[in-house]
């Protein structure tokens, strides 16, 4: 059973949470602790008796996982190894945990052995007015009932309506006209500027080009004459022949003539005697 103190606007409230374990070794924390704003744990109470063997080994878990990350928001261990089951009853104080960090609860048992009579109890505190609109006697509580067909719409003024303002900006759209018509006045000079230096270097490249070509026909032209005097010099025989009497004769010569003609009239002949 859930316990509550009476309190004003100003005082926190303490309280203690029916036995978590009521119903098994395992509890969901939303169904244990009042879901209240700024609600804070500050202790855990809990008893049980463990039932063993003297000689088995045992360890006796209760814990809470931490809902907002990995591993154990609280966790208490008690070693029953080697020694008879007995009853415990412990408070284990915590450091004021908020709400939103309390997971899932449950009593966990390793080694032989098992629980009875369990109970688990948490003590909490919490702020009535953490949350202003949890009651309408917290200050800052707004009652937006009496808020019912108020239109705030109807107390905004439309800044442009304003003569000052409304002056101010037909002054800069002035000045922001007039910037951008000096701007294009100079850019226009750049580019005035720019196709005069190109009409320059492009008469002087017409040029270049001009004088290269004349110099390339000039050079496939070849003289049609040549006019060159030699040096006036006689340049006499070296040579004598030591006998310049010639043969009038060439007897080899003869021999073949003859043997030509030898052969041409044996042809002749064998053409009549067939």
């Amino acid at each position: 059973m859930l316990v509550y103190c009476s309190y004003s606007y100003s005082d926190t409230v303490y309280g203690q949470t029916q036995n978590a374990a009521a119903f098994g070794l395992n509890w969901v924390m939303q169904n244990v602790l009042p879901q209240q704003a700024g609600l804070v744990v500050s202790g855990v109470i809990y008893q049980y008796t463990a039932v063993k063997n003297t000689e088995d080994d045992m360890i006796v878990h209760i814990q809470n996982e931490n809902a907002l990350g990995s591993g154990y928001i609280f966790r208490e261990s008690d070693d029953w190894s080697g020694v008879p089951g007995n009853s415990i009853n412990k408070l284990v104080p915590v450091s004021n945990i908020p709400i939103q960090y309390w997971g899932a609860g449950s009593i966990e048992v390793e080694g032989n052995g098992w629980v009875e009579e369990p109970v688990v109890i948490y003590n909490y505190s919490y702020e009535p007015c953490f949350d202003p609109q949890s009651d309408p006697i917290c200050p800052g509580y707004i009652d937006y009932s009496l808020l019912a067909g108020f239109d705030p719409m109807q107390y905004v003024k439309d800044p442009l309506d304003d003569e000052f303002i409304q002056a101010e900006l037909d002054r800069k759209a002035e000045e922001d006209e007039e910037d951008q018509e000096e701007e294009d006045r100079e850019r226009m000079e750049k580019l005035d500027s720019l196709e005069k230096l190109l009409g320059g270097v492009n008469a002087t490249i017409a040029d270049a080009i001009a004088v290269a070509k004349f110099a390339e026909l000039t050079a496939l032209q070849l003289p049609t004459s040549y006019s060159n005097e030699l040096a006036g010099k006689v340049y006499r025989e070296t040579i004598k022949l030591e006998d310049a009497k010639m043969p009038t004769t060439n007897p080899a010569g003869k021999r073949v003539g003859l043997a030509q003609q030898l052969l041409h009239q044996e042809m002749v002949e064998s053409q009549y005697n067939k």
